[in-house]
């Protein structure tokens, strides 16, 4: 029996995470991180926002974790996109980055793309 193995999670920016990204697409493995604005015990859904862009967490799977709005959290998991182009992370692994410099982590997001595609560009010369 053959096994599926989990993939890594992309690094992504909850502003690159939009319909028209190679992101985007049902099943795709993400790290994402934003600040927690909701947070429902019931449905175990958490609400996470970047900027002006907010995302849905699934976090059913997460035993270990406590939620405090106000707080930044990252989060790993898998994207389910309903046919609406609406999203929700299922995810598999979840921390508290409180204290994260925020704009420095965006500056480290864009000199690793700028890394990644230099770096395929000179695989494919």
């Amino acid at each position: 029996m053959a096994s599926a193995a989990i993939k890594s999670g992309a690094l992504v920016s909850l502003k690159d995470l939009k319909p028209s990204s190679e992101f985007f697409k049902d099943g795709a493995s993400l790290r994402v991180t934003g600040k927690l604005v909701e947070y429902s015990v019931e449905t175990a859904i958490a609400i996470i926002v970047d900027g002006n862009v907010s995302l849905k967490i699934d976090t059913q799977h997460l035993r270990e974790l406590t939620f405090r709005i106000g707080s930044i959290y990252q989060f790993i998991g898998e994207l389910l996109v309903q046919s609406d182009n609406e999203a929700t992370l299922q995810a598999r692994v979840g921390r508290n980055v409180d204290g994260i410099d925020l704009n420095l982590y965006h500056q480290s997001l864009q000199l690793l793309k700028q890394f990644q595609a230099d770096h395929l560009n000179k695989r494919t010369n």
